[in-house]
C-alpha cells in the first residue's frame, strides 16, 4: 500500500539545509520514493499555515520509506536538515486500491 511523508518545515538556516539537499535525490531515488509537491507557500483555505516549506513524498510501502529513512547515508545528511530547520515529518498510509 502507498505511503505518504509529510513534512512542514521552518528553515533558518538556508545555507546550512542546501547541504541536505545536495545529497538528498540520491538517497530518495534509491529507495522507490516519488517527491510528489514542494511547495514555499501553499494556499491556505483554513487555518493559519506557518511553515517556510511543504514537502509530499510517496512511497510504494512502509517498508521503502522505513529504508530510505533509517539507512546510514540519509542520516548522515539528515543532521544538516535537523540543525537548520524545524519542523514536522508525519507519514498517513494511502487508500487501498478499488
Amino acid at each position: 500500500m502507498t505511503v505518504y511523508a509529510i513534512a512542514t518545515l521552518n528553515i533558518h538556516d538556508r545555507e546550512r539545509y542546501a547541504q541536505y539537499e545536495a545529497g538528498f535525490m540520491d538517497i530518495f531515488s534509491a529507495h522507490n520514493g516519488a517527491i510528489l509537491a514542494v511547495d514555499e507557500a501553499p494556499a491556505t483555505l483554513e487555518g493559519d499555515w506557518a511553515f517556510t516549506r511543504t514537502v509530499l513524498l510517496s512511497f510504494p510501502s512502509r517498508a521503502d520509506l522505513d529504508a530510505w529513512y533509517q539507512s546510514g547515508p540519509y542520516q548522515e545528511i539528515l543532521q544538516h536538515r535537523l540543525a537548520a530547520s524545524s519542523g514536522n515529518v508525519v507519514v498517513i498510509d494511502g487508500l487501498p486500491a478499488t
